[in-house]
């Protein structure tokens, strides 16, 4: 009978080698993960967050940085015909046609990296001819930032549509099949308004209620202790007809949702969105400890926290 090899088919449990191996696995793991903030460093970041995760329709001109040297106009939507990651068309202008390139937010593929495939996207797109389409973004090591790619401190102007029918662009000769989605789209979409004056709080219709979704820069501990220090007070409200629900992260930023009053327009809660607004300004400027009652509603509220990306 022939010795038993004493070769293993891995390195010894405890070993250097294996706490080396362990090591380089969690860190490809984390480099797999979402980044915490994929568009931080970008002033209109929280908006980049709702059109990303849940308003239907909505476009806005792209500031790209000059020196990314665009051929032709670039604008951001929510997202455009197949849920393609960019398409450059030809849309009609009076008699006359111009090219235009489609940025989307809300894609049917991406990568890890939100921030990367944005910056991926415009950089193709502002080079590419009409009747280009990228399905997939696809950044790579050599992918700038996404704030090497737009400007950071420029406005974003957005349109809120109520309908899909800016797909049809302009009256371009457009196929069947975007015809059929552009039907199909406006069937389901749910209409959505941006609250007038207040950074990235839109309103939702939802069905059977509305609903405010407010993206807040904040970091995500310094507002849920503001929201604490308001809901203690009887002031985490919007007036009659609103309600608390809850928050949702998306993308490393919390979002308070309120339920409300469906009956009621979309501009009659700006006044009272303004006004909880400067409530958790007050409450974000207070560096004290909390209170026994704070740290009861700081506990109730995380445990109506979930996380959507």
């Amino acid at each position: 009978m022939g010795k038993k090899s004493k070769r293993n088919s891995g390195p010894r449990a405890g070993s250097r080698r294996t706490e080396l191996m362990e090591k380089r696995r969690l860190e490809r793991e984390q480099a797999q993960q979402e980044p915490v903030r994929p568009f931080a460093g970008l002033a209109y970041e929280c908006d980049l967050v709702a059109l990303r995760e849940f308003v239907p329709s909505a476009t806005a001109a792209l500031p790209v940085r000059p020196e990314v040297a665009a051929e032709h106009p670039m604008t951001l939507a929510t997202v455009v015909p197949g849920a393609a990651a960019a398409v450059v068309r030809e849309e009609a202008a009076g008699d006359e046609t111009a090219v235009n390139a489609l940025v989307g937010m809300q894609v049917q593929s991406s990568s890890y990296d939100l921030g990367a495939d944005l910056a991926a996207a415009v950089l193709w797109a502002a080079g590419a001819e009409a009747g280009e389409t990228l399905q997939v973004a696809n950044p790579s090591d050599t992918t700038p930032p996404v704030t090497e790619v737009l400007q950071p401190d420029a406005p974003l102007e957005i349109t809120v549509h109520k309908d899909f029918d800016w797909w049809l662009a302009g009256g371009a000769e457009t196929n069947a099949q975007i015809k059929a989605a552009v039907e199909q789209a406006n069937q389901l979409m749910m209409p959505s308004e941006r609250i007038d004056g207040v950074d990235a709080a839109w309103w939702v219709d939802a069905g059977e209620r509305a609903h405010l979704r407010w993206v807040r820069p904040e970091d995500e501990d310094a507002l849920m202790s503001a929201l604490a220090r308001v809901h203690a007070a009887g002031g985490l409200t919007l007036g009659e007809g609103s309600r608390f629900a809850g928050t949702f992260r998306a993308h490393g930023l919390l979002v308070p949702v309120f339920d409300l009053d469906l009956e009621k327009h979309p501009l009659e809660w700006r006044d009272a969105t303004l006004e909880l607004g400067q409530r958790l300004d007050e409450a974000l400027a207070d560096d004290g400890p909390l209170t026994s009652d704070q740290r009861r509603s700081r506990d109730g509220l995380r445990g109506r926290q979930v996380t959507i990306r």
